[in-house]
């Protein structure tokens, strides 16, 4: 007996959630994952502008205490969205609302980044964060639903973590502006603490090769962004100043910069090497300095970008700093995450190297960051030439 149109329509309408397997093929990101990235962009935005005018100020600790602040909120709700995804993506109606309702919460956050930097300022940004982790409250509640055991516990215990933990967030906000820098350490700590309790038994069917698609698509989307940040910054500076001599280096070296942090996280897959939750946990928190370095590249070219037409308050090695520091960064943790895993001999080591060498450019001042642009280019050269000899070992290299 075949089922009635009214049957099937709300089966489609409303689902069982129920764990994906993790050997499912053709399992890739959906478009509703993918608006979800590009509207969490726009809180990464914000927090890149509001470090680049921090930092053109010389205010350094107002500009690393809030970025590390707002990064670690967007960062931590993306990725808890992306790996539950990953496990229950059921794509039905109360699914697709919850997830615009995270959304919501993230424009919220965006909308409070501001404030957080100039005023102190915690509560809007609070509010959406917690808007969208209690959002996620209810998905694992769902996901309880439709597990039995151990996998039930996790889920309930995933869904107590995580509202215990927003309610700690809310009482944060009784406190003085003063006494939440040294909160905010036991928070993110008690934030990080919820998965590793939750899956002590059993983990969460997540499926390795979506998983490593939806981060290497926020990080495109973040890189993506920095582009458009260094390219409004560059034209507003010509507008006003029509300076194009002293911008074309600052342009062509953070295009390089771009340019190679796009070849050297894309240079090989990832996926095979996340078998396990430790391997893939320890990869998916790292990820906090690969997305947060990379935005701040954007926020470093328009710092470089203002101090070479005399609008940064701030010394030419530090305008140049706020590019290679967290260039170095970036170079040095994909390594760590990603190329150290397939590469042998002299290869293994090209990443480290221009990390550091990308990081002694702060010394040129002035020209740091062209010449930062150069080394990054030459360390995707060398890798190519390494990956292309007749002896190399079919292990991926840059």
């Amino acid at each position: 007996m075949t089922s009635s149109p009214t049957a099937q329509t709300r089966d489609v309408v409303v689902r069982r959630m129920v764990p994906r397997r993790r050997d499912e093929a053709h399992r890739t990101a959906t478009p509703l994952e993918l608006f979800f990235d590009l509207c969490f962009v726009v809180a990464v935005a914000q927090a890149g502008r509001q470090l680049a005018v921090a930092l053109a100020e010389g205010h350094l600790r107002v500009a690393l205490v809030g970025y590390l602040f707002a990064f670690f909120a967007v960062w931590w709700a993306w990725m808890n969205f992306t790996w539950f995804a990953s496990a229950y993506d059921c794509d039905d109606v109360p699914y697709r609302i919850t997830t615009l309702v995270q959304i919501t919460g993230a424009l919220i956050l965006a909308a409070g980044i501001p404030r957080l930097f100039t005023e102190r300022d915690f509560t809007l940004g609070v509010l959406g964060y917690v808007v969208m982790r209690l959002a996620q409250v209810t998905q694992w509640l769902r996901a309880a639903q439709g597990e039995q055991g151990a996998a039930r516990r996790m889920a309930r215990g995933y869904a107590a973590g995580i509202a215990l933990v927003q309610l700690g967030w809310v009482l944060v906000l009784l406190l003085p502006a003063s006494a939440v820098p040294w909160v905010f350490p036991l928070g993110v700590l008690a934030e990080l603490a919820v998965p590793a309790v939750a899956e002590r038994r059993v983990q969460s069917t997540w499926h390795p090769h979506h998983i490593a698609e939806r981060y290497g698509l926020f990080t495109l989307i973040v890189l993506g962004e920095t582009v458009s940040a260094a390219t409004v910054a560059v034209q507003s500076a010509v507008d006003e100043h029509d300076a194009l001599g002293e911008l074309v280096p600052i342009a062509i070296g953070g295009l390089l910069l771009c340019f190679a942090a796009w070849w050297i996280y894309f240079a090989a897959p990832i996926h095979q090497h996340l078998r396990s939750n430790r391997q893939a946990f320890l990869w998916g928190y790292g990820h906090f300095v690969v997305f947060g370095a990379a935005a701040a590249i954007g926020a470093g070219l328009e710092v470089a970008v203002e101090h070479a037409v005399g609008k940064a308050h701030v010394s030419a090695a530090a305008a140049t700093a706020a590019v290679t520091v967290p260039a170095a960064l970036y170079l040095f943790t994909v390594w760590l995450l990603h190329s150290r895993h397939g590469k042998r001999g002299t290869a293994q080591w090209v990443l480290p190297v221009a990390a550091v060498a990308v990081l002694l450019c702060t010394l040129l001042g002035g020209s740091g960051v062209p010449a930062a642009g150069l080394v990054a280019a030459a360390a995707v050269a060398v890798g190519v030439w390494l990956h292309a000899r007749p002896s190399a070992l079919p292990a991926t290299i840059d």
